[in-house]
């Protein structure tokens, strides 16, 4: 079973940091990471999604959700196929 987390930022220059700490606590077991914004050469965008292909077990997924939930501005999804 492999599982998929989406984070979606809002705020990002405010959150960033918080995010990439928890991300970082994790980065073991992070195989894949993908971070999609909607900037244009002329605009930074202030929103943005990280998808992950995570392969820690259940109670690491739920962990590291849970602290990135903690975070004001972020929302976070999980789907396991």
């Amino acid at each position: 079973m492999k599982n998929i987390v989406i984070i979606s930022v809002q705020q990002r220059k405010n959150v960033s940091s918080a995010v990439q700490e928890v991300l970082s606590e994790y980065g073991c077991l992070i195989k894949t990471r993908l971070g999609i914004t909607d900037s244009t050469p002329k605009k930074c965008s202030q929103t943005g999604l990280i998808i992950l292909e995570f392969l820690g077990n259940k109670r690491e997924v739920t962990l590291m959700t849970k602290k990135l939930s903690k975070i004001v501005g972020v929302v976070v999804k999980t789907v396991s196929i």
